[in-house]
């Protein structure tokens, strides 16, 4: 069996497995527990913050056979199809390469059949500011008057590229970047569940590396396994990274205090 990465095996499955979004999470469930679900959803934010993962689990919150309920059981049929990527109810349109106004016209024409297993059909379009402003401008009736049973969901890292008019026809959900602790947290359950031993300043790089994107720090967890198999240290991290070892900046402070010209050579010639 080909190897399925890090960020796809520990993708969330549930609202509760969503980091540091508490926010977006809170206000979707008591949005489904109240029966108050909006015909369209904007999630915007930097790239592998959990926007298109939300969307998935906010599909199969809706189309769950014991929903709509705050969190998907992920057991019945239609939260199995819905990870498996197969669900004739849940479409998910790359919006870069479906970006012309011939792809929204079938969009079009297709929300006007009932869902099929399903309570609602629901559309996820990825990076939608890729789509052609001809091609929003003529999604716009549609998305102002959906038929009852069709929910859209955008998710976008670029919302200011995103007209107006579509701005102001859906709900919009600002995702912010991951703490450094929660990435460390996170990824540290990952090595605990893989056998995998890593020392806590290596997770640290790791997370700062990342900048924020939990998708970005599991991919270098990848790639520092690959490197280093399952005992991982902090030159492991910076040798895979190629990073400057912090012991470095603190030679170079004191070569620049004590003015030592000869040792400052030496440490720019180690460095490069």
């Amino acid at each position: 069996m080909a190897y399925t990465v890090t960020a796809r095996r520990w993708r969330p499955m549930t609202f509760a497995d969503v980091i540091s979004q508490e926010h977006i999470v809170k206000t979707l469930r008591n949005a489904i527990t109240g029966k108050r679900i909006a015909h369209a959803y904007l999630f915007s934010g930097p790239r592998g913050i959990g926007k298109t993962s939300t969307a998935r689990i906010l599909a199969k919150a809706l189309n769950c056979i014991e929903g709509p309920a705050s969190e998907p059981c992920n057991k019945c049929s239609n939260c199995i199809e819905i990870t498996a990527s197969r669900s004739m109810d849940v479409m998910e349109i790359d919006g870069a390469s479906n970006s012309g106004i011939d792809e929204i016209m079938n969009l079009r024409e297709n929300v006007r059949y009932v869902p099929v297993n399903g309570k609602y059909k629901i559309y996820i379009i990825d990076e939608d500011h890729m789509q052609t402003h001809q091609a929003l401008n003529a999604l716009l009736k549609t998305l102002e008057e959906p038929p009852e049973s069709v929910i859209f969901i955008f998710a976008t890292t670029q919302p200011f590229q995103i007209p107006a008019t579509i701005l102001s026809r859906c709900q919009r959900f600002d995702f912010k970047r991951i703490p450094l602790v929660d990435i460390s947290s996170q990824l540290k359950r990952i090595c605990e569940a893989e056998k995998v031993t890593i020392d806590d300043d290596a997770l640290l790089i790791i997370a700062k590396k990342a900048d924020g994107a939990m998708r970005d720090a599991q991919s270098i967890l990848d790639q520092v396994v690959s490197f280093s198999g399952n005992e991982i240290t902090t030159e492991n991290v910076t040798s895979v990274l190629g990073l400057v070892e912090q012991e470095l900046f603190f030679n170079v402070t004191d070569t620049i205090i004590s003015k030592d010209l000869k040792n400052g050579l030496s440490l720019s010639q180690n460095i490069i």
